[in-house]
């Protein structure tokens, strides 16, 4: 549901791909996209699972929130052992496997997780469902590592963020059509008058899933996605796309990465960022079905909301990938939010959903412009206005009832949707010959998606803080991101970094 290098061009890794492969090859560059998708699909698709599974096994909200504990667990144990495997084999997997081969053989780890689901679903285990969204994480760990910086390198340097940024929006594309798809095949033969899903029939999607995994594998290996990338050098001056800029090398050098307060504390605010961005929506069906009596099967459009506000926002963020004039970007700045929001409605309406209700939404979306336009462009800033916004969207969510919470918890992801990129660029800025180091550090706090979903599942007990207050832990989560944006812009400009004396849109 994010992509996992979205820096700034003046702070990445000078990299560059084979002699012989075309710098600005857009079909090989379209095939990369493709694994974007299916990352946001699944991650999307666990929140209709979490309530099947809950109702069929009986399972109390915590233990059901250990559907997105597998999942995002997987990412940091991916992490750690493909740190493990390179230091054992003597050298980086992906230099010596390729990219593309790596792309694949994540493939083929995730098919092997997507068929698990057929003999969980067959003998109602959900040991053996969180195992194979285990596995399916395991691969696309692997995929992660090998796609984003082959995404840096597949065009101009000075557009790479906001290809990332493109490519974050075909991902969640994925996760605004998973739960729609999703909650189609589970509960597409259920009667309207029960509204209530056999455990069976979660294999049907997932066995569909394992075979696209393997036919997109193929069209991998076969495709003109290059196969290696040639680092040119960590220890080159790190330059700005701009002569203007003040970061022209780092400019304190220390022993290690987690020896700079940015990359330090940026970690945590990975974790708390992914852990919010998660257990907002995967806790989102228990309040709808405990607060507003909405069956599970009516749930889908919801999530789909959620993630397709992450969509809206990361769409718009990717407009600098394209070459337009000042005047074109800033019409299409405030056009783009809401194609996306016309993308979800459409999705909906061809699933036969009323989508009526949704139209008040266009109305939140006022706001995330209203916010992105104030960050002129600046990470730190941009982190502690959409921070401000979401714990106002929480606070509105935990005092008010009705669909009124529901689209103010739901708001939640069009402030979310630029925090990942502003996040990154804020914690590696200065690392310099420690920035892949720093990179690898912040992939492994990807768990907070699972961790943080397992703490709010656990307070949303009755006899705790029920579902509803239960959300007082993103309050927390985006209070320490919005503690984060001011700190760390001290520490910056201590270090001599100074974004705002860069070119606006190069922060995205």
């Amino acid at each position: 549901m994010f992509s996992f290098s979205n820096k700034p061009d003046y702070i990445k890794p000078k990299l560059k791909m084979e002699q012989n492969k075309p710098k600005g090859n857009s079909s090989a560059f379209f095939t990369l996209t493709i694994v974007f998708f299916f990352w946001g699909f699944v991650a999307a698709s666990n929140d209709i699972l979490i309530p099947v599974f809950k109702e069929k096994l009986h399972l109390q909200q915590w233990q059901s929130q250990m559907i997105s504990f597998a999942f995002y667990v997987a990412y940091t144990v991916g992490a750690i052992i493909y740190s493990f495997v390179s230091k054992l084999i003597g050298g980086d997997i992906l230099n010596k496997l390729g990219y593309k081969n790596g792309i694949v053989l994540g493939l083929i780890i995730s098919t092997i997780g997507a068929l698990m689901f057929y003999p969980a679903a067959q003998t109602a285990s959900f040991a053996l469902l969180i195992g194979g969204l285990f596995v399916i994480g395991l691969g696309y760990s692997l995929q992660q590592t090998a796609a984003n910086p082959l995404a840096i390198i597949m065009g101009s340097p000075k557009t790479g963020s906001q290809r990332l940024n493109l490519a974050g929006g075909v991902n969640n594309f994925g996760t605004t059509i998973g739960p729609v798809l999703v909650s189609l095949a589970i509960f597409g033969s259920v009667t309207a008058k029960t509204h209530i899903a056999s455990i069976e029939s979660v294999k049907y999607p997932y066995l569909v899933l394992g075979a696209l995994f393997i036919l997109v594998a193929i069209i991998f290996k076969f495709s003109s996605v290059p196969n290696k990338i040639e680092h040119i050098t960590d220890e080159e001056p790190i330059s700005s796309p701009t002569d203007t800029s003040p970061i022209k090398a780092p400019a304190v050098v220390r022993k290690n990465a987690l020896k700079y307060t940015q990359l330090a504390l940026g970690m945590i605010a990975i974790f708390v960022y992914v852990g919010v961005e998660v257990s907002t929506a995967s806790n989102l069906p228990a309040y709808m079905k405990d607060k507003l009596h909405t069956p599970t099967s009516d749930i889908a459009p919801f999530v789909s909301l959620y993630w397709a506000s992450l969509m809206i926002g990361r769409w718009t963020a990717s407009v600098g990938a394209f070459n337009l004039s000042g005047g074109w970007r800033k019409l299409l700045n405030i056009l783009m939010p809401y194609i996306a929001f016309g993308v979800f409605l459409a999705i909906n309406a061809l699933a036969q959903r009323d989508v009526t209700p949704f139209y008040v939404y266009a109305l939140v979306i006022i706001v995330m412009i209203a916010g992105d336009m104030l960050s002129k462009g600046n990470p730190a800033r941009q982190l502690l206005i959409s921070s401000v916004l979401a714990i106002t969207a929480l606070m509105i969510g935990m005092l008010t009832h009705g669909y009124l919470s529901v689209y103010a918890f739901i708001s939640v992801g069009l402030f979310c949707s630029t925090l990942w990129p502003s996040i990154y660029a804020l914690a590696i800025a200065g690392l310099g010959i420690h920035t892949n180091e720093g990179s690898g550090y912040l992939i492994m706090m990807i768990m907070g998606g699972g961790v943080i979903s397992l703490l709010q599942g656990y307070l949303a007990s009755p006899n705790l803080l029920g579902i509803q207050f239960s959300y007082i832990v993103g309050v927390a989560c985006f209070a320490y991101l919005a503690f984060y944006a001011v700190k760390v812009k001290r520490v910056l400009i201590n270090q001599g970094i100074d974004f705002d004396a860069l070119e606006t849109g190069a922060a995205h």
